[in-house]
């Protein structure tokens, strides 16, 4: 997938330090408990070029989550490229994406801070999940009546949200606690299965 062209006075040093910065701080703090002054101060320039270059807070949470969700975009193309029948590209697909937020831990946290008017940032893996689930259904290798777009938002927070809820989830359970060192491969090898398995037509 090609990816969405930067603007140029977005992509010099300043600029690049400032969206460095500002992933860092959004990541550990939320949007709401983020500050531009500290963003500025770790980035090393003023107050006020955060704002020529991104406008508002909003602007620079906006523009930091977009290349996050950008490269995640670009990760699922590569994933889902081949060929194989539905259900596998689903399995593969699953496998990939957790994958990849497993590798990009600051993104898992900026996306748990997303909100509606921050340009969707989960409609990329929805609507591929989405394909995967109609074509399956198309072939007769999916429960025709399964909501493919209900199926695939709950898939993709089955993977988010564990990421975002590891170490609690695993303090609530002991046995889970108990394996923690290889628990986040259980969980993702079980995980896609779950959803695999869930959506499966039922042989006739």
């Amino acid at each position: 997938m090609r990816k969405r062209a930067v603007p140029r006075k977005l992509s010099n040093d300043r600029a690049l330090r400032i969206g460095a910065a500002a992933a860092e701080e959004f990541a550990r703090r939320g949007f709401a408990g983020a500050r531009v002054e500290r963003i500025a101060s770790a980035a090393r320039v003023n107050k006020q070029l955060v704002f020529y270059y991104f406008h508002s807070k909003r602007g620079l949470f906006q523009t930091v989550l977009k290349r996050g969700v950008s490269d995640l975009e670009s990760a699922l193309a590569a994933i889902s490229g081949g060929g194989g029948r539905p259900l596998e590209r689903l399995s593969e697909t699953l496998a990939g994406l957790f994958e990849f937020l497993e590798r990009h831990p600051q993104l898992v946290a900026l996306l748990s801070h997303a909100e509606r008017l921050d340009a969707a940032p989960f409609a990329a893996p929805i609507r591929r999940l989405v394909v995967l689930l109609a074509e399956g259904q198309g072939l007769g290798l999916v429960r025709d009546d399964l909501d493919p777009h209900v199926a695939a938002a709950q898939a993709l927070v089955l993977m988010l949200g564990y990421l975002r809820l590891e170490p609690i989830i695993a303090a609530s359970a002991p046995p889970l606690a108990a394996d923690e060192p290889a628990l986040r491969e259980r969980w993702r090898r079980a995980a896609v299965d779950l959803v695999v398995n869930g959506v499966r037509a039922p042989a006739v």
